[in-house]
């Protein structure tokens, strides 16, 4: 079992023939995942290494019976990318692209929940399931072992390095996957968690966090009335000033929300083992379970 991606995912990459799409399809190639067609308009009839490349999401749709989607395509283009996506149903919709338009994310997010359709980010490293050898994204899949531990965090840089403790430490993954560092993102932290609480392979938990906004003192509520199985937790930017900006376009305190200490003190008051370094997790994750 798993969240949202698994061994029957056909994904279809969204600006195939870019650099950074031509790119990490090699990579995800590599690492098992069934992409099985590109778009890229005006291109149709090209190929990237093996992979077919269409003018559009419906034709690939129609010729490779695609159900999933990873968005290569520059800001000012990826809203409408990922809106073709979901007018073909697509499940989920993985928007890499960073510096997406504010106004195109609320337009995409709005447009994906009146169908029920994920969207992961934008300005997300994606998704793995290494059970399935299924990675929709630009993580490096070595460092994830496949178990029965979720992961999910808002900075793609924290997921490897707290993915690489865990399998060095023996603790395999069901599904890990970056919510995205932008303000406006599809997958929420608490809608997240729902998801891995209705997964039966997942037995454990770990939520990766940072300054900027209240998805983490939120969730947090979420797991101390909803979620009975361990959680460890991590918050970056404990010594973040207020009022700059922290890396992502998410990581910054506005006013006296948002801090590292309120959302530290919303998970341990659920019941969450809070790590004080990303190295801690793996530890606590074994007392835990």
């Amino acid at each position: 079992m798993a969240i949202l991606v698994d061994k029957d995912t056909r994904v279809v990459v969204q600006g195939i023939t870019g650099t950074q799409g031509e790119y990490h399809t090699i990579s995800m190639l590599k690492y098992g995942t069934k992409i099985v067609a590109g778009t890229s308009p005006g291109k149709a009839g090209e190929e990237v290494n093996g992979v077919p490349v269409y003018d559009s999401v419906s034709e690939a749709k129609k010729a490779e019976d695609v159900n999933a989607s990873i968005i290569f395509v520059p800001a000012p283009f990826a809203g409408d990318a990922a809106l073709e996506a979901i007018a073909a149903d697509l499940n989920p919709v993985v928007v890499i692209t960073e510096h997406v338009p504010v106004k195109d994310e609320i337009r995409v997010i709005h447009a994906a929940k009146a169908k029920g359709i994920t969207i992961i980010g934008p300005n997300t490293p994606g998704i793995i399931t290494p059970g399935a050898r299924q990675k929709v994204g630009i993580m490096p899949g070595h460092v994830f072992s496949h178990g029965n531990v979720g992961l999910m965090s808002r900075s793609g840089t924290l997921t490897y390095e707290i993915a690489a403790g865990m399998t060095n430490a023996g603790i395999g993954i069901s599904t890990a996957l970056g919510l995205g560092g932008d303000p406006c993102v599809g997958l929420t932290t608490i809608e997240a968690v729902r998801l891995f609480k209705r997964d039966k392979a997942t037995k454990a938990l770990v939520l990766v966090g940072e300054i900027g906004g209240d998805a983490e003192e939120r969730a947090a509520t979420y797991i101390k009335k909803e979620y009975d199985l361990p959680v460890v937790g991590f918050i970056a930017g404990r010594t973040a000033p207020a009022g700059k900006r922290m890396g992502h376009a998410g990581a910054i305190i506005s006013g006296s929300t948002g801090t590292a200490a309120a959302k530290i003190k919303a998970l341990s008051d659920a019941g969450v083992a809070v790590a004080d370094k990303p190295s801690d997790v793996a530890r606590l994750l074994k007392k835990a379970m």
